[in-house]
């Protein structure tokens, strides 16, 4: 069964020009984002919370050629985000801004490992968690809606838009200023705690009430953040999709 699962994985990416000869699809998180990006005919993905660009380096390795745009906050972060788009035609990093739920200007929490930096305050489990991910620091940053971009920065004419959300804790935000851009919005993929880690911050449940709201299904988890101590797992990736019909249709 596995055998004939890989085999038709594999046929189906040929269809759309991914080389996935390299991966394992069964056990590879990108080739399999990439598989569905292609099935589902995305034309354009969002990289919100982009650090630098390490998610979107690995979706490039892992088949998707298509349009990129990576948005970040953090001075440092966005500078070494820009050096490893030189030489990518399709990828296009926006000027430095924290995306959220209205346009101003705002303080981002920097975290000892920059990844774990976020606009709300840090709660103790996260800390107990992953002792690096403390904040060292604070930094001014303007903030804007996604749907503010929406001719500007995000073409008009993409109607098949893919988001990633890695903004630690303000999920939530991201998508009330997204109303607009979620109707051209096809998939999204977004980190989801299990546990509070920041506060204020939604959890799992209110995360998916939201997403089934919006007209997304769930298509699939990804394994994130765990406790090394208790084993306890604190946050995984959810991606969804628009209809449980639009990969069989297209």
């Amino acid at each position: 069964m596995l055998t004939a699962i890989k085999r038709s994985a594999q046929q189906l990416a040929r269809g759309f020009g991914l080389d996935v000869r390299r991966h394992d699809l069964l056990a590879c998180e990108h080739t399999r984002l990439a598989l569905l990006l292609a099935a589902n005919g995305v034309d354009l993905v969002l990289d919100i919370g982009a650090n630098t660009g390490q998610w979107a380096r690995e979706l490039r390795r892992a088949g998707y050629a298509g349009d990129m745009i990576s948005f970040e906050p953090l001075p440092r972060a966005h500078s070494q985000l820009k050096q490893n788009a030189i030489g990518d035609p399709k990828w296009v990093v926006a000027e430095r801004v924290a995306v959220g739920e209205r346009i101003a200007e705002v303080e981002i929490n920097v975290a000892g490992n920059s990844l774990s930096s976020s606009l709300l305050p840090m709660l103790p489990m996260h800390v107990a968690g992953a002792s690096k991910s403390a904040y060292v620091s604070s930094e001014k940053t303007p903030m804007v809606t996604l749907d503010s971009l929406i001719g500007s920065v995000i073409p008009v004419s993409r109607s098949r838009v893919f988001c990633k959300l890695d903004v630690q804790g303000y999920e939530a935000q991201v998508l009330a200023g997204a109303a607009n851009l979620l109707n051209q919005t096809i998939g999204l993929q977004m980190e989801m705690s299990l546990a509070p880690l920041y506060k204020g911050q939604p959890l799992f449940k209110e995360l998916l009430e939201i997403m089934a709201r919006s007209g997304f299904e769930i298509f699939g988890f990804i394994p994130g953040f765990v406790d090394p101590a208790s084993g306890r797992m604190l946050q995984i990736d959810g991606v969804f999709f628009k209809g449980s019909g639009e990969r069989e249709t297209r």
